[in-house]
């Protein structure tokens, strides 16, 4: 440290790209781990210390920061650490994501959503909950999808999903709906011309970009939101909650109380669907399982049991 003090007060350029930093000892992995947990729920194992280092390591160096307790005093800082700790957090989040990720998943989805608006024609929209949606991939698929049964059925658009998550980059990305070619790979053709329109090549925009069309868009509204925090959620009676790939950040008994919210936040028979093995010995009283090995699925029942 003494020699960049000597090397900035003459003036030269530090590459900071060839720093190298410091190990992450125990005891600042534990403050860090603990941290993330209070804030977030998000639980870093021991295992994956190098993993957190390396995480870290990316972030100081852009902000040219050599020392992990002092990055820690600048996140912890209030109030200009908020938005230092909100780039940390997108940093350190797996967003991992597709359009129709989860195939076996979706087509549970679809076919409930059938089954619900073959009800009668007189039904209400139907609410849809994306939690953790990242960067809206998956809400966009869930209302594709909807719109699809609707559009089968000839009924109009009656359903609307609302997508959360902790990253507001990630928001804002879901917002714009752009996306590569690429990331259109898995859809139909005719999907994508009927959902998605081509952008003309810009400053801003690459080759064969493309952007959800403002019908679908409208459909979806995108929200911040903490999931150790979801008791706190306005969102009531949802006829479907979508929760795929995000329980797996915490522990055992978070999961727990996260899905026993959640389901409170059902309407009467609405289905929770959320990941294969991520909560394999959850139960509650208030929701049976849904009769299909390839997904995680549970229906709240329409009666309490005792």
């Amino acid at each position: 440290m003494h020699l960049l003090g000597e090397q900035q007060a003459k003036g030269s350029i530090m590459n900071w790209e060839h720093v190298p930093f410091p190990v992450l000892s125990d005891a600042q992995f534990l403050m860090w781990q603990a941290l993330l947990e209070e804030r977030t729920g998000m639980y870093i194992p021991i295992e994956r210390k190098s993993l957190l280092q390396s995480n870290l390591a990316i972030r100081m160096r852009e902000v040219e920061c050599l020392d992990y307790d002092q990055y820690l005093a600048k996140v912890m800082a209030k109030p200009a650490g908020i938005v230092e700790w909100t780039t940390l957090v997108d940093r350190l989040m797996v967003q991992e994501t597709r359009f129709f990720r989860n195939p076996e998943s979706l087509e549970l989805f679809a076919s409930y959503l059938e089954r619900c608006l073959q009800e009668g024609p007189d039904q209400r929209a139907k609410n849809i909950w994306s939690v953790g949606c990242c960067t809206g991939e998956e809400p966009y698929t869930l209302a594709i999808i909807a719109q699809e049964v609707c559009n089968d059925l000839g009924l109009p658009s009656l359903f609307g999903v609302t997508a959360t998550d902790i990253s507001l980059p990630a928001l804002h990305k879901a917002r714009e709906g752009i996306y590569s070619a690429r990331k259109l790979l898995d859809l139909k053709q005719d999907w994508i011309l009927r959902y998605f329109e081509p952008l003309a090549q810009d400053n801003k925009h690459r080759p064969q970009d493309y952007r959800v069309r403002n019908a679908l868009k409208q459909r979806v509204c995108f929200s911040m939101a903490n999931m150790i925090e979801i008791e706190n959620s306005p969102l009531r009676n949802m006829d479907v909650i979508y929760c795929q790939n995000v329980l797996i950040y915490f522990r055992k008994e978070r999961k727990h109380e996260i899905l026993d919210c959640l389901v409170e936040r059902l309407a009467p028979g609405g289905l929770l669907v959320i990941g294969q093995g991520e909560a394999t010995h959850w139960r509650h009283p208030m929701v049976e399982r849904m009769p299909d090995n390839r997904t995680l699925a549970f229906l709240r029942r329409t009666e309490t049991k005792h």
